[in-house]
């Protein structure tokens, strides 16, 4: 009757509830690791910076190398 009426809940509510569930996993999982590899690109950047940072830097030899 609730069914039927349109204010029952769908059949599979749990099933539902479940892959709402596996899904937010999955969304927290990706944030994660997105975390993880804009960490190691800040690192990659920083390194970058102090290399090109030596490489510009004038030698006390007078050589630009």
């Amino acid at each position: 009757m609730w069914r039927e009426s349109g204010l029952g809940a769908p059949d599979d509510v749990d099933r539902l509830h479940r892959r709402v569930t596996e899904l937010e996993q999955h969304t927290a999982e990706q944030h994660r690791q997105l975390s993880e590899r804009d960490d190691e690109l800040d690192a990659a950047r920083a390194a970058n910076r102090e290399l090109m940072t030596r490489l510009n830097r004038p030698h006390p030899d007078g050589c630009n190398h």
